[in-house]
């Protein structure tokens, strides 16, 4: 059984990064955050592709950037075009076509671990349909996979960005397997999760280098961030 997993990512200089995130730290740090958030995301699943048959992919938001340095060091898929939904979809129909399942997830909860992809793709090991989702504290998801197809309405029926989507979105695919849902994390949105972020990361046992780096980041900024005496 092997699985895909995607991790969705934008490129700076093509496409918004971190708008709400950039109002509280600017613009500049907050592209810092996210390309650092989103090596250590990747750092964690090649971690997992060491013990499991597991493909790491880039999901790029923009055609034009799918050769851009930021994202070389992992094969690439093309998100396509439409709503988050619907290019959601379309990456997930693309690893079904090459794996027996796969897995999305986000650049914006670089605290996940190795052992919970492992969950997830053991749970999706079996012939029969399965999903698993990571919600996130805001109300999102950090992860969603499945071993089955699902229809293109239950990937639209969900409002993005919202502080239900994750119920919405398990409500609109719960119809199409059993279930598994992963220990939530925190992600990085605003400027008022990154403590939040930085204190999960320290927490980690056996963080990868690339979440150390984050987290001496987080710890730097914040230190940067404090009133003068």
């Amino acid at each position: 059984m092997t699985c895909g997993l995607a991790i969705f990512v934008k490129t700076p200089g093509l496409s918004a990064i971190k708008t709400r995130l950039a109002q509280g730290i600017g613009a500049a740090k907050a592209q810092q955050f996210y390309l650092l958030s989103a090596q250590a995301v990747a750092s964690v699943a090649r971690q997992a592709q060491q013990s499991l048959a597991l493909t790491a992919y880039w999901a790029v938001a923009e055609m034009a950037a799918l050769d851009d340095d930021a994202w070389t060091d992992l094969p690439r898929l093309g998100q396509g075009e439409g709503s988050l939904g619907e290019r959601m979809a379309q990456v997930y129909r693309s690893l079904l076509a090459r794996h027996d399942s796969a897995l999305l997830i986000g650049a914006d909860a670089p605290q996940l671990n190795a052992q919970a992809l492992a969950r997830a793709f053991q749970w999706l090991a079996p012939p029969s349909p399965r999903l698993v989702i990571g919600r996130a504290a805001d109300g999102g998801f950090w992860l969603f996979g499945g071993n089955c197809s699902l229809p293109d309405q239950a990937w639209t029926q969900a409002t993005y960005s919202a502080p239900d989507t994750s119920m919405m979105f398990s409500q609109a695919m719960r119809p199409f397997g059993d279930w598994l849902e992963l220990e939530p994390l925190s992600d990085a949105d605003h400027a008022h999760d990154l403590p939040t972020v930085e204190s999960e990361l320290q927490a980690l046992n056996a963080p990868t280098a690339a979440q150390q780096k984050l987290a001496q980041w987080l710890a730097d900024l914040s230190q940067s961030s404090l009133p003068a005496p």
